[in-house]
């Protein structure tokens, strides 16, 4: 029996004091902690919820020629491949005409965009105003003060940025966009709107559309007009009219030109000044693009006060002479007299001029007509795409009729709009067939539309899309089962509780192995004697 007691190891010891109650209650423990440690652990760590950060906003105004409008934009904060995807939520119309119109009281532009800005700040959470960026862009109105008069669009845009500042928003500056960049943002918008960028596919992930070709932008101010489109191939990017934009992950090779004095207002003042230089009369002239039986009467200044028809001032022209115009309503001399606006002899017959002698690829594939384009057509009772037939007869119509007639026509009258619809019309004939070269084949290519879906078409939505460009984007929210605070004190709880286990099972295998000890001392002791 001695030579027995004396070879049982500590581990058997230990393992017979398991048989006893506590160390089985501690072995349970033990045991149970660690399958519950290991769960919590693998549901904190895989049933995650990943959140969005939620939605910036974005505020543009596009300050034209003629007026200036307020847009209101917002998009995921963790934007997609480094754009975010916007959507216009809001629109305002400032009252009262374009910025540059402020030149000789500067002062007084904040007080047109009080009533619009406060219903901005309505649309816009209120505890995301300090982080919503504000922009202003100045389009051709501004940049023909500009050069007119440096000092006074200075002042004007010091004006307005003084307004802002006193706003509760993130106000990132009043700058004057150059054409070309009004030409990019338009494209960018009609292409965006169009879906040619992004699309949602089955798992409702935006995606690049398969396929897809872009659609072009023909866009038309107060003070000037934008065409944009893909160029082929084969144009070389030795022109400043071809530039490289990228957007969502992919990069296009874009055309683009804006006409300084060829918007609707500048091109008609443009017009009316070479009627008056071809006329024999000095103060009432006949305008064969007026409606019949319309008259009106302008200054001088109204003709002349601009640096598009400063060449074609008379020689003793004094601004607040007063010069009668009376409209004839003559279709076939209104088209005849508006293709002098423009220069086609200086293109010398080649393809790729468009007048002016401005470098123009040919243009291939759709196009989206917005701005004016869409509201000379509307007045045609025109939309979407049609024939270039229809286009011509439909302005024939029009400018035969009288002017009493015109009311009745349009679905909402305005006498400044009403009496140019004609001019405009043949206008865009000219511009579009003998300047762009759209044939009676590629026409019906081109889609006169305001607005897609609940948002408008201009540049003011690609400007935006642009800037979140260079915003950062926010991390992804993540949401654990478990509140971080509580998954702490749970995992310290439950290693306690292991280690206590552990600690206390040690603790019996010891006391265990020192009681077999003593008794095998003792058998020891006792078979001597």
């Amino acid at each position: 029996m001695f030579t027995v007691l004396t070879r049982q190891p500590c581990e058997q010891a230990g393992f017979r004091a398991l048989y006893r109650t506590p160390a089985i209650i501690a072995l349970v423990v033990l045991l149970v902690s660690v399958v519950v440690l290991v769960s919590i652990t693998l549901i904190q760590i895989h049933k995650q919820e990943v959140l969005p950060p939620g939605l910036k906003y974005g505020i543009v105004l596009d300050a034209g020629s003629s007026r200036t409008t307020v847009y209101v934009y917002q998009w995921p904060a963790e934007k997609e491949n480094n754009t975010g995807v916007v959507s216009q939520t809001f629109k305002c119309s400032v009252k009262g005409s374009g910025i540059s119109s402020y030149k000789n009281n500067p002062q007084d532009v904040p007080k047109a965009f009080e009533d619009c800005m406060q219903k901005v700040k309505e649309q816009v959470p209120i505890h995301l105003h300090k982080s919503t960026p504000i922009h202003l862009g100045a389009t051709a109105g501004m940049r023909l003060l500009r050069l007119q008069n440096e000092t006074a669009a200075n002042e004007v845009l010091a004006s307005i940025q003084s307004y802002f500042k006193s706003q509760p928003f993130d106000f990132r500056g009043a700058q004057i966009i150059s054409g070309q960049e009004e030409g990019v943002y338009g494209w960018i918008t009609a292409n965006y709107l169009m879906g040619n960028f992004l699309e949602k596919n089955l798992w409702h992930m935006w995606v690049h559309p398969h396929g897809v070709e872009t659609i072009g932008a023909l866009d038309l101010g107060g003070a000037s007009t934008q065409i944009s489109f893909v160029a082929g191939e084969q144009v070389g990017l030795n022109t400043s009219d071809i530039m490289q934009v990228s957007l969502y992950g992919y990069m296009y090779t874009l055309y683009t030109h804006s006409f300084q004095c060829y918007g609707r207002n500048e091109a008609e003042k443009r017009f009316l000044a070479m009627l008056l230089q071809n006329s024999p009369t000095k103060t009432h002239f006949t305008n064969p693009c007026y409606p019949r039986n319309y008259s009106t009467n302008f200054t001088m200044g109204h003709v002349f006060d601009s640096l598009c028809t400063v060449d074609q001032r008379p020689t003793s022209y004094n601004p607040d002479d007063i010069i009668a115009f009376e409209g004839t309503g003559d279709s076939s001399l209104c088209r005849e007299k508006v293709a002098s606006i423009f220069d086609f002899r200086a293109c010398h017959d080649r393809e790729t001029c468009s007048f002016d002698g401005v470098y123009q690829p040919k243009v291939k594939g759709p196009f989206v007509a917005f701005a004016g384009f869409y509201y000379t057509a509307s007045a045609l009772n025109l939309s979407g795409s049609f024939a270039l037939d229809t286009f011509n007869s439909s302005a024939w119509n029009f400018c035969s009729q009288n002017w009493s007639k015109l009311p009745l026509l349009l679905p909402k009258f305005d006498e400044v709009y009403a009496r140019s619809y004609c001019f405009s019309a043949n206008y865009i004939y000219h511009l579009f067939v003998n300047g762009y070269k759209f044939t009676e084949e590629t026409w019906p290519q081109i889609h006169f539309k305001k607005e897609v879906g609940n948002s408008s078409i201009a540049w003011s939505l690609g400007y935006m899309l642009s800037l979140t460009n260079q915003i950062p984007a926010e991390s992804p929210l993540i949401r654990l089962p478990i509140e971080p605070p509580v998954f702490v004190g749970i995992l310290a709880f439950f290693i306690a509780a292991i280690l206590l286990c552990l600690l206390f099972l040690v603790y019996l295998c010891l006391v265990s192995t020192k009681k077999r000890h003593s008794e095998h001392a003792f058998n020891h002791a006792v078979d001597s004697e």
